[in-house]
């Protein structure tokens, strides 16, 4: 049985704590997408969104359930930890070096790195969930090429904190084929199953269960997507609007090689905009450029394969900003669920790992070298520069972003009128009518609407984003139909919903015809005396088939984890004779 040197997880935790040190205070870090709530209602709406695609299915049920146990401000941390920790620990172990300082230097390049800092300042913890399991993915993976015991269920595991957003699932599912192909039989290897495989189990039928495991894990975002009354088409100007974006003066194209890029500025460290950080990408590059050639002597194949994978997303990351939009903007319109790939940075997760193992095993190769030529200590002075090389050339990643993830209480408000729609259940129109907006009592950091999760009701809010001067038409035709009749000075009661939620300091809110129940420092409710008092439910045709999903993704996953715990409990205490004691 494999064992993990204490020494990655050390490092792990150690840049854990520094990333992460705001969490040490109490309260909600609350930044764009990312939203928790004290308790997220579990609804047909986190399950089978009526009029909406599936942004964040399985995502917002596993939440709800996981609420049930433990309070979000608990909750939070525990994911925020755990995709940071798992980032460091799964490059560690997967680089294929037994020096602790090789390990570390892996670590760090694929735990601070742009990537990771650009997606948490956005608030995008989910996505960056895959990009935690990428490690420890492709690990699962060559074990499984292997036919070490326990693979298929730890590929299963890895596999299924990436599928919590169609991204991610899209992103492990797209992995498994390129580096698991259904031949996996190189040349001159034997047909039969390689040592240690089950019998009953062969190479290729093992391929095709990790293929079918990690579809399934998919189908609660695909099902809904299908059954769903949002169109399936997206606006193409959101091709150009989340095209990656250069950061510093060596443009696009190397900013992408360094892994950043993200569509937002206001997300990007203020380090990636100084005039050495394409000397750093620069250097990046150069190590990796010499540690991929090792790579790919000690594993020839499985490297080889990685490489191709790596190579496609950067493809697709680079593609917004070349002539090739052109073709993403007729995708977007023609084919269902191509806006996936308007935001194409995302897709850099399989490059970052690349570039981290190649570096690391550059740098091992290059302090090899000099203590050869030199003396030992020149080998180790090398490693340890390039441990710290990501934190010299970012140091704003830590403490939060130096402060940008500090967490804030939400104001008593949200319970007031939580407690006043759960008395009289119904659809909620949240005004105003825009999705992310910036909140004084957040320290005016901007913030997707957090009443979707906090009321135990539908809310009507706006799915389109605006992005500086420009608006990305979001694809719910309610949601459209209402900025269509608010545009209009039309009064919020026509839409039929029973509540209006408004931001106190809202100007020109529609509220004729309805009557004030609650005014509070930050919100004030309204209700329609004139709507039905049962909120919009979905159909039970749409609902069967998006719960019927989502309970094959926990089967898949509790299969998966049921199957791997068995076979540890073989491995610690295994058969034993009982007339001998001995194990058999």
């Amino acid at each position: 049985m494999r064992r993990t040197l204490p020494a990655p997880h050390l490092v792990a935790a150690g840049i854990t704590a520094v990333v992460l040190a705001p969490l040490a205070l109490p309260g909600y870090v609350l930044r764009y997408d990312m939203v928790f709530v004290p308790r997220q209602p579990l609804s047909w709406e986190m399950i089978a969104p009526a009029d909406a695609l599936p942004r964040a299915v399985p995502l917002d049920a596993l939440v709800s359930l996981a609420n049930l146990a433990v309070p979000g401000w608990l909750l939070q941390r525990i994911c925020l930890v755990a995709l940071v920790y798992l980032a460091a620990l799964g490059a560690a172990r997967l680089v294929p070096s037994g020096r602790s300082l090789t390990r570390a230097v892996a670590s760090f390049g694929y735990a601070w790195t742009p990537f990771l800092a650009e997606r948490l300042l956005l608030g995008q913890w989910a996505l960056l969930f895959a990009y935690a399991a990428m490690p420890w993915l492709v690990l699962a993976v060559r074990d499984l090429r292997a036919g070490r015991p326990g693979a298929l269920p730890r590929l299963v595991l890895a596999a299924a904190p990436a599928a919590v957003t169609p991204t991610g699932g899209l992103i492990a599912l797209v992995t498994v084929a390129v580096l698991l192909p259904l031949n996996p039989r190189a040349p001159g290897e034997p047909p039969e199953n390689l040592p240690g495989d089950p019998p009953e189990m062969p190479r290729s039928r093992s391929t095709a269960v990790a293929l079918a495991a990690v579809a399934a894990l998919n189908a609660p975002w695909i099902v809904t997507a299908l059954t769903s009354a949002a169109g399936g088409s997206s606006d193409p100007e959101g091709v150009a609007q989340f095209a990656a974006r250069a950061e510093n003066w060596a443009g696009t194209w190397t900013t992408l090689a360094g892994t950043g890029g993200v569509w937002n500025a206001q997300t990007v460290p203020g380090s990636r905009t100084s005039v050495l950080a394409p000397l750093v990408t620069v250097v990046l590059l150069a190590g990796a450029a010499i540690g991929l050639r090792v790579l790919w002597q000690r594993w020839r194949g499985d490297a080889v394969r990685l490489f191709v994978l790596a190579g496609g997303g950067f493809v697709l990351a680079v593609a917004g900003a070349t002539p090739a939009a052109g073709l993403l903007r007729w995708l977007v319109v023609h084919v269902p669920g191509a806006g996936l790939l308007r935001d194409g940075q995302k897709f850099l997760i399989p490059y970052a790992l690349v570039l981290a193992l190649g570096f690391a095993l550059g740098a091992e190769w290059l302090a090899e070298r000099l203590s050869r030529r030199f003396e030992p200590g020149a080998g180790r002075v090398l490693l340890v520069s390039a441990v710290l090389l990501p934190v010299v050339a970012m140091p704003d990643l830590a403490f939060g972003g130096l402060g940008a993830l500090r967490p804030v209480p939400y104001p008593v408000d949200f319970d007031e009128v939580a407690a006043r729609v759960d008395a009289a259940p119904g659809e909620v129109l949240s005004l105003p009518f825009e999705g992310y907006q910036r909140a004084s009592w957040n320290r005016n950091v901007v913030i997707r609407d957090p009443s979707p999760r906090y009321l135990d009701a539908p809310v009507l809010m706006n799915d389109a984003l605006r992005v500086g001067t420009v608006t990305v038409d979001g694809e719910s035709p309610r949601a459209a139909l209402a900025q269509r009749l608010l545009a209009a000075g039309r009064p919020a009661a026509e839409l039929g919903v029973r509540w209006v939620l408004v931001r106190t300091g809202t100007s020109g809110a529609p509220l004729a015809g309805l009557r004030p129940v609650y005014r509070g420092q930050y919100l004030q409710l309204w209700e329609n005396p004139a709507a039905p008092p049962a909120p919009r439910a979905s159909s039970t045709a749409r609902r069967a088939p998006a719960l019927a999903a989502h309970l094959l993704y926990l089967a898949v996953v509790i299969f998966a984890a049921f199957a791997l715990l068995r076979m540890r409990s073989r491995s610690w205490y295994g058969p034993r004779n009982h007339e001998s004691g001995e194990e058999e």
